[in-house]
């Protein structure tokens, strides 16, 4: 048990004795070695995804608008049937190809707005469903062509916290590089208080994997000082896992809101117009506290839910250049792996 969970505070914020200078921090690229990065980044694509890929945010997807996103390449739309089931298929129809996600839904029916035809989600004229799974938080379709793995039946989940209690919120961003590039981001936190100095301070990572990954865990152990404000800031410990290839996943294990989990998923689409890969990373937050008044957050959670997407926002810019860079380098030649 670490010093944090033996003397956890009663009030979550500490004050630091001084502002520290960015440049005055210890420089933590000896650390960050790249041998650590990509034997981790490396272990993580060769565990099964059985061929699932994130669609978006469960909530995204509702009883009147169809939803449609290229994964993988493959143009998937997206509705909800007559009894709130998650319906996902190839988004051209089967008529004369009309995009379905400019259709409409009426009583779980999708209509194609070119000529009619009506889809409930049974195989029909040629068009047939994708396995869909909705998890209460993000929606997953299969797509074994594209995955080319030994699909599962489900996609492959990290320990959550119980609904009840939760707050969550999902972000999307889209950047051009490829789902290992994302994955190869948040599997460095070497870089967050050099690269995110507006969010984290008194980064160390006390726990990392090793080169070859055959001893010990094969996770990181981060402590880091979330920011509030000025010297006020909220110390917690993070754990890093990769449980399959385009996820990564943040539990807090000890400190404020210990429990609570943010998963970041991969999920490529189709190239842009010059050819290069493009992915969207989405970004599911689970927060949850034992705190009296995080009710009181809870029950304003239309208004605080901007607001987390608004900071993981912020975060993902950065690190979708991060993500981008690597791809550049990576095309190019100039970085191995």
């Amino acid at each position: 048990m670490s010093p944090r969970a033996r003397h956890r505070p009663c009030v979550p914020l500490r004050l630091r004795r001084r502002p520290e200078r960015w440049e005055r921090q210890r420089p933590t690229w000896r650390d960050a070695r790249t041998a650590v990065i990509d034997g981790a980044l490396k272990r993580a694509l060769a565990r099964p995804s059985g061929n699932w890929f994130v669609l978006g945010a469960a909530r995204d997807i509702g009883p009147r608008k169809p939803f449609g996103r290229t994964v993988a390449g493959v143009e998937v739309v997206a509705w909800r049937d007559a009894t709130g089931r998650l319906v996902a298929g190839p988004g051209a129809c089967p008529h004369l190809g009309a995009p379905l996600a400019e259709g409409a839904v009426h009583c779980g029916t999708l209509r194609c707005r070119w000529h009619g035809l009506a889809l409930d989600g049974a195989a029909f004229a040629g068009w047939e469903p994708f396995p869909a799974h909705d998890d209460g938080v993000l929606a997953w379709i299969r797509l074994d062509a594209a995955g080319g793995e030994r699909s599962l039946p489900r996609p492959v989940l990290p320990p959550r916290p119980g609904p009840a209690g939760t707050l969550v919120a999902v972000h999307t961003a889209v950047g051009g590089c490829e789902p290992e590039d994302v994955v190869a981001n948040r599997l460095d936190p070497w870089h967050g208080a050099w690269f995110h100095p507006y969010s984290f301070v008194d980064l160390k990572v006390v726990g990392a994997p090793t080169e070859a990954g055959t001893e010990g865990p094969d996770e990181f152990l981060v402590e880091v000082s979330f920011k509030v404000a000025g010297r006020a800031v909220v110390p917690v410990t993070a754990r890093f896992t990769a449980p399959e290839p385009r996820t990564v996943v943040m539990h807090l294990v000890d400190g404020e809101g210990a429990g609570s989990v943010v998963e970041t998923h991969a999920t490529p689409l189709a190239p842009d117009d010059r050819g290069r890969p493009r992915t969207a990373v989405v970004e599911a937050v689970l927060a949850r506290s034992d705190r009296p008044g995080f009710a009181l957050a809870r029950a304003a959670a239309p208004l605080v839910r901007p607001l987390m997407r608004a900071a993981a926002g912020r975060l993902w810019r950065d690190d979708l250049a991060y993500a981008e860079r690597r791809w550049q380098l990576r095309h190019s030649g100039r970085r191995p792996g």
